[in-house]
């Protein structure tokens, strides 16, 4: 690696994605690196971690940027151990690694959210383009703050939760709309929505009909694409509601997996095949996206008042 080549990772610089570029980074180095034995290049993690601070479970989830790296220190060792002695490329890990530990604009809200939803949505606001599949209600990048406040609230008393719960998760899905709606870089994306999600009536007729005008305003926009999966078609459907998300080089892809209140994300090329399968599969199922105004329409219609 030089400092030249390592200046060519991806311009968005978020927290999650520059964990992301570390991970990516520290795997490239070990891989490539000298073996103490003489028996050719590349470590494996044990011998990476053999007589440092950490285990090898640990240097596990940094190379897939499921955490961070917190003592400066533990990098340098690592650096030293992978053989990376030129002071330019040394100063831009480190750099990297600093700009890494950054607190994210959901670290308030972390205690609220699922297990593995944080760097979900780290993610989600820093890729190039998503392409979602949702089954049971609006996607939440196109939620209206009152669809969403709907939401919340009818499972209030059912779930005991508190009125500050719900306020702060509507905040939460008001800032992650940000991705699309900035005028810099906005996220492009792609959803499938089953008609039944769409349908699905939360707060009032009002409610629904201000989502739907809502939705109608998003798929004006050049970089969102919404098809919608009918009821009557009998086409595949995934079990899942998920997320594909696709970054600018080199970062690799992931897919985010909501499944009841855990998020899981994964790299592995196995589930990337898929769930793109899926999403293919389901993206060719449903109506075109020329179809989704005259769709939103309809039921706007249909929730007006008699």
């Amino acid at each position: 690696m030089t400092a030249e080549g390592a200046g060519t990772v991806a311009t968005k610089t978020g927290p999650t994605i520059r964990r992301m570029q570390l991970g990516q980074e520290l795997r490239r180095l070990r891989q490539n690196a000298l073996r103490d034995d003489g028996e050719g290049n590349g470590m494996t993690l044990a011998q990476a971690v053999k007589g440092l601070g950490f285990t090898e479970s640990k240097l596990y989830r940094v190379e897939n940027g499921l955490t961070g790296l917190p003592k400066v220190q533990d990098l340098k060792e690592l650096l030293d151990r992978y053989g990376v002695t030129d002071p330019d490329d040394v100063d831009f890990l480190l750099e990297v690694h600093k700009s890494s530990l950054h607190r994210g604009w959901w670290s308030p809200y972390r205690s609220l959210m699922p297990s593995g939803f944080g760097m979900s949505v780290g993610l989600e606001g820093d890729a190039k383009i998503l392409r979602a599949y949702q089954p049971d209600r609006m996607f939440g990048l196109f939620q209206t703050e009152a669809y969403a406040r709907a939401q919340f609230e009818i499972a209030k008393p059912i779930d005991e939760r508190t009125t500050e719960f719900v306020e702060r998760n509507v905040e939460i899905r008001m800032r992650r709309k940000e991705a699309i709606l900035r005028s810099d870089r906005p996220v492009e994306v792609h959803a499938v929505l089953e008609e039944a999600a769409v349908r699905r009536v939360y707060g009032s007729s009002e409610v629904m009909r201000e989502q739907y005008a809502h939705l109608a305003e998003l798929v004006g926009l050049d970089h969102v694409t919404v098809q919608i999966l009918p009821m009557s078609q009998p086409v595949y459907r995934s079990a899942d509601n998920f997320i594909l998300m696709e970054f600018d080089p080199p970062l690799p892809r992931v897919v985010s997996i909501d499944t009841l209140d855990t998020v899981s994300l994964t790299g592995k090329d196995t589930e990337l095949w898929r769930y793109a399968r899926r999403f293919e599969a389901m993206a060719a199922g449903a109506s075109a996206p020329r179809e989704t105004p005259g769709f939103l329409e309809q039921l706007a219609r249909e929730m007006e008042p008699r």
